[in-house]
């Protein structure tokens, strides 16, 4: 909705509850968004500590389990890129709808599913639907959310993104631990159908569609584009550990080639307002600042998560159950002072918050480096602990100013920037610190030194790794303005 169509301060005043200055219904709206994301960024990482049970009985070998996370992983690059033009044809209830039917439908499946294709076909489908949600949740909450409340909004968005994480693997862990593998979807399966259910008869149309074009070529180059680079950089994590049946360079270089033809192609379609994804908000230097800092810290994070509890199983001995117990601290931490930060990002702005958030977060991967064979769990949990609680301080500010930044016509097309972004920096960040660990482990090996404290040193260089390029976020982050603050838009009357 352009700025001319909204009511000046006076009739939103009069229309408005004067404390919250949002609408019931957009409260409605945003809390459904919430817990839908919730349960969809949970499956989305319950999956991982199930692929041992699921290669015994499944009969897969771990190559071809991998694949179940791979689908999901390739099917949200793929589908992301076009959440900016989807959410600017489709009204909300219509978006809300097609995106919990396919994940409701594809957890179904899942449940059901009498073999591996199945379960492969059902992550799919889950996948479509849960690339669609978070660009849904974030833009409906730039377009109706007045500045002044937005970084505690947004808060609420990090508690999603980082706690849904967090309890996803020791939530698998609980379920594989006492009960059949099916039970990992089939206790799922009421809350998405309840989230189905209940948006269905209370989400109203609170967006004004507009006929936009899609372009075929985009999307072909987004899917190459994207999904090539993803899974090529996934492949060199695989790579580094296992056999793969492609070399990553073949991938990579696909996605590549393919990212600068759909770069241009976009640029000449956004002359006449039909990209697929509009690139115009890299030329806002708040948003591009915002964005690279996200993206440091994303790959830390994601890098962090895979070698974490590697080097808790394979060098201490800890179990699975035992590691997600470990690691849950971490993100509750980062969930429950979201809503902190985005309070005090609504009175101080992003500076003051982002810049002790850096220094927190280079300190803390510095002091993973000092891990080894002999490190104990205490310690692992509280290094932990303040990662996450600095990466906290840093993401709401971030997400709040880079898209906060942009003019409110390129919400829809920031918000699925940097979710595409992100995407491929977590693929990136788990490349280079698994690359990086893989190899300096051979090193030692090959030197004769026993196989935990060979890994321990290999886990060492990755975080010496993660330690620099947080010092690179930490100067970046000097560099982070608050954004501009346009009022938010006020939902049509008439529903």
């Amino acid at each position: 909705m352009s700025v001319d169509q909204r009511p000046d301060e006076a009739e939103a005043a009069s229309t408005e509850p004067p404390v919250a200055g949002i609408s019931r219904q957009i409260k409605l709206v945003i809390g459904l968004l919430l817990a839908a994301s919730f349960v969809m960024i949970l499956n989305e990482t319950i999956m991982g500590v199930a692929l041992p049970k699921l290669m015994t009985e499944l009969s897969v070998s771990a190559a071809t389990a991998q694949w179940l996370t791979t689908a999901f992983m390739l099917t949200m690059a793929v589908v992301i890129p076009t959440t900016g033009l989807i959410l600017q044809r489709f009204t909300t209830r219509a978006v809300f709808i097609a995106a919990m039917s396919l994940f409701t439908g594809g957890t179904l499946i899942a449940a059901v599913s009498p073999s591996f294709s199945f379960l492969v076909a059902a992550r799919v489908i889950q996948a479509s639907g849960t690339a669609v949600m978070l660009p849904l949740l974030i833009t409906t909450v730039l377009t109706f959310v007045p500045a002044d409340r937005r970084g505690r909004t947004m808060g609420l968005i990090t508690i999603v993104i980082s706690v849904a994480p967090a309890v996803g693997p020791t939530f698998s862990g609980f379920i594989l631990s006492v009960l059949d593998w099916r039970w990992m979807f089939l206790s799922v399966l009421p809350i998405a159908t309840l989230s189905l259910v209940v948006g269905a008869v209370l989400v109203k149309n609170i967006t004004e569609p507009k006929s936009v074009r899609f372009d075929l070529l985009s999307i072909l180059l987004s899917a190459l584009t994207f999904g090539g680079l993803i899974y090529g950089l996934s492949s060199i994590g695989e790579a580094a550990t296992s056999e793969v049946r492609m070399s990553p360079v073949i991938p990579v270089g696909v996605g590549v080639i393919a990212l600068v033809l759909f770069v241009h192609r976009q640029l000449v379609l956004q002359r006449r307002d039909a990209a697929l994804m509009d690139l115009r908000p890299f030329r806002n230097r708040t948003f591009v600042i915002g964005v690279a800092m996200m993206l440091v810290s994303m790959g830390a994070l994601f890098g962090t998560l895979i070698l974490l509890p590697i080097y808790l199983q394979n060098v201490l001995g800890l179990s699975t159950l035992d590691t997600g117990l470990v690691l849950l601290p971490g993100g509750l931490a980062m969930g429950l002072i979201a809503p902190i930060i985005g309070r005090l990002f609504d009175r101080f702005g992003p500076r003051p918050l982002v810049i002790p958030g850096a220094v927190v977060v280079a300190s803390a991967l510095g002091l993973l480096t000092l891990l080894d064979e002999t490190s104990s769990t205490q310690f692992v949990l509280a290094v932990n602990l303040a990662l996450s609680i600095g990466l906290g301080f840093m993401m709401t500010p971030l997400m709040t100013s880079a898209l906060g930044s942009l003019r409110p016509e390129l919400y829809s097309h920031g918000s699925a920037i940097v979710n595409t972004l992100q995407q491929l920096a977590g693929a990136a960040g788990t490349a280079l610190f698994i690359t990086i660990m893989s190899t300096g482990t051979a090193d030692n090996l090959a030197e004769g030194m026993g196989e935990a404290a060979a890994q321990s040193g290999g886990i060492h260089n990755a975080f010496l790794c993660g330690a620099a390029l947080a010092v690179v976020a930490l100067g970046a982050s000097f560099l982070v303005k608050r954004p501009p603050e346009p009022e938010a838009a006020e939902a049509p009357s008439a529903l």
